[in-house]
């Protein structure tokens, strides 16, 4: 049981990482298209770059399944867990506290939170394809880490 617990960690640890290179080379690239949708103000409840959620969720679910359903195969649900426990961070972190797409009164107090925050949005001060930076959702370096003002 052990070994399980650790996979899902790692995979969740590992996401981070995944998560970054997509969202600097595919959402920033090649898929520009879906991801500009969240780099442009507007008022609609979902944006394109939603899909990307969908995308993500339906890889999860795929590899949870055949990991239950192929016993050779055990791992893959513990690496979907992962994925979708990363899926769930994501949301609460992203869409939740720092978009507000979902209104709850949070203020952020802790140096952590601080920073993601600030990282955020200074990932969003650029609207195009080219120039962003922060492309972490869960980690942002300590050069976001300033005292003062969000």
């Amino acid at each position: 049981m052990l070994l399980k617990i650790v996979l899902s960690l790692a995979t969740f640890v590992a996401m981070e990482g995944f998560a970054w290179f997509t969202h600097k080379y595919i959402m920033h690239g090649i898929m520009w298209n879906w991801h500009e949708s969240h780099h442009v103000h507007h008022h609609d409840v979902l944006e394109k770059n939603d899909l990307f959620a969908v995308v993500f969720g339906v890889a999860s679910t795929l590899t949870i399944v055949v990991g239950d359903l192929v016993p050779t195969l055990w791992f893959l649900y513990w690496i979907g867990l992962g994925i979708a426990l990363y899926g769930v961070f994501y949301f609460i972190f992203h869409d939740i506290i720092v978009h507000r797409r979902i209104k709850i009164k949070y203020i952020a107090k802790s140096r952590y939170m601080k920073r993601i925050i600030r990282a955020h949005y200074i990932h969003h001060k650029v609207h195009t394809k080219s120039g962003a930076e922060a492309f972490g959702f869960l980690y942002a370096p300590p050069k976001y880490d300033k005292e003062g003002k969000i």
